[in-house]
C-alpha cells in the first residue's frame, strides 16, 4: 500500500505509477480545494488578535483528469461523482465527458457516511448500469470490480478482432 498527505504527494504516486496501470480507480479526490499560501500563515505560529483572519481556498490539481489525458488506450479510467440525486445522471455524464474517462460511478450525496449505496455507472459508450437496488458498500466494491473486469474483458476482444483485422 502506497500512502500519501496531500494532494502533490498523490500526483507523484500518480505520475509514477499509473502508466504501468491496467484500470486506475480514482474513488475519492483528495480535496477540491486548499488553502492558497498566505505569508501571514507560513511563518508557523502567529499570535491571537481581535483582527479577523480570511483564508482564501484555490483549486488543487485534478488528478483524474492528468492521468487520462497521458493514458495508453487500452487502460482504463473509472472516475466517482457524489452529486445531489436530482443532478446525479446529468453531473455524472458531464464528468465523464470533461475528465476524458471510460467509467464513472455516479453515487448520490445522501449516501455519504451511510452503510448503503444505490449507484449507476455511466460508460463513455452511453452505457447506464444501475447497482442491484440498495446494497452494501461492503459488497458493492466486488460488483464494480467485476463491471470493471466484464469491461476489459471486451476491450481485450475488440483489441484481439482489431489487430488480427489489420493483419489478415
Amino acid at each position: 500500500m502506497l500512502r500519501f498527505l496531500s494532494c502533490s504527494d498523490l500526483r507523484s504516486l500518480l505520475t509514477e505509477h499509473a502508466p504501468r496501470a491496467d484500470v486506475l480507480v480514482m474513488a475519492a479526490a483528495v480535496a477540491d480545494y486548499r488553502p492558497r499560501p498566505n505569508a501571514m500563515l507560513s511563518g508557523g505560529k502567529f499570535r491571537r488578535t481581535d483582527a479577523a483572519i480570511t483564508l482564501e481556498l484555490e483549486p488543487t490539481p485534478d488528478l483524474l483528469a492528468e492521468v487520462a489525458s497521458k493514458r495508453r488506450p487500452e487502460q482504463l479510467m473509472v472516475g466517482f461523482a457524489l452529486e445531489p440525486r436530482a443532478d446525479l445522471l446529468a453531473s455524472s455524464k458531464a464528468k465523464l465527458e470533461r475528465k476524458k474517462i471510460d467509467l464513472v460511478v455516479g453515487n448520490p450525496l445522501e449516501t455519504m457516511d451511510s452503510d448503503t449505496i444505490e449507484a449507476v455507472v455511466l460508460g463513455k459508450d452511453g452505457s447506464q448500469t444501475p447497482t442491484p437496488g440498495l446494497m452494501s458498500k461492503h459488497d458493492f466494491a466486488p460488483w464494480l470490480l467485476a463491471m470493471i473486469e466484464s469491461r476489459l474483458d471486451v476491450n481485450a476482444a475488440l483489441s484481439t478482432t482489431t489487430n488480427t483485422t489489420r493483419t489478415a
